[in-house]
């Protein structure tokens, strides 16, 4: 086992923050989740603080990575800036479900995507359903919801979006019929709630048994929770790369997978 090494975290009265660590050793595993502003600069200040050691970086949940291209002219591509910002100092970056792989590019250092699929399918079993459906919430995350479900062996199919006129929208899952079944939708983050509340509104409309929510980053920001539960959502659950109430499902044990499987190599 690894010795957890002492970290003192204080603000200065201007505002600026100020970092102060234990003894380091020559191999130092940094773990930080980028949930805000103040723990983007902690990270950057916990990696200069360890400027004797050979570092890895872990960061469970990687904030401003869903800005990942120029929208519109004069925009950021805040990803590429992140991941810059972040590779000075570091040997290699493991990053958990990053909603675009692609952004593992912009790091200067060898850099993993690790996924916790399993461990959400774990979670899906442990609900004890009959015979669950898994729905990803549209086709970009059909293959992590396959992930899902491959755990228990049960149905997966993705909800697709179709206009039926110009003010109706019907939300529904693609292949597989909702009516009497036990549904589960899967992402790798909610944020807002707002169309996985919409699509469980349509999917109790057409009969679903029950519907629940599992997700790897749990951001639940502007009421996202009340919101699922309002719209007929049994339970929604996360993991602790996003820390809150939610986190029922830990993403440890596929992180130290992973690098163990390098260290081998």
């Amino acid at each position: 086992m690894a010795p957890l090494v002492e970290t003192k975290f204080t603000r200065f009265p201007d505002g600026e923050l100020y970092l102060k660590c234990g003894e380091l050793d020559d191999e130092t595993l940094i773990v930080s989740s980028i949930v805000d502003n103040d723990m983007f600069m902690q990270t950057l200040l916990a990696i200069d603080a360890a400027d004797q050691s050979r570092n890895t970086l872990v960061i469970p949940y990687l904030g401003y990575s869903r800005q990942d291209k120029r929208f519109s002219p004069g925009e950021p591509i805040s990803a590429r800036a992140v991941a810059r910002a972040l590779s000075t100092g570091i040997e290699r970056v493991y990053v958990v479900n990053i909603h675009d792989p692609g952004v593992l590019g912009h790091f200067g250092v060898p850099a993993k995507n690790v996924t916790i699929a399993p461990a959400v399918g774990g979670y899906v079993g442990d609900l004890r359903l009959k015979n669950p459906l898994v729905l990803a919430p549209d086709e970009g995350a059909i293959d992590f919801a396959s992930d899902v479900a491959a755990v228990g062996g049960w149905d997966c199919d993705h909800l697709e979006k179709t206009r039926l006129s110009g003010e109706e929208v019907r939300i529904a899952p693609k292949t597989i019929d909702a009516a009497g079944r036990d549904v589960v939708i899967v992402d790798d983050i909610i944020s807002t709630g707002g169309t996985l509340a919409t699509a469980a509104c349509m999917l109790r409309e057409r009969g679903a048994a029950s519907i629940h929510a599992a997700c790897v980053h749990g951001v639940l920001t502007s009421g996202a929770y009340t919101r699922l539960r309002a719209a007929g959502v049994s339970s929604v659950v996360s993991s602790d790369t996003y820390e809150n109430a939610s986190s029922f499902i830990s993403a440890a044990s596929a992180i130290v997978t992973a690098i163990r499987e390098d260290a081998h190599r």
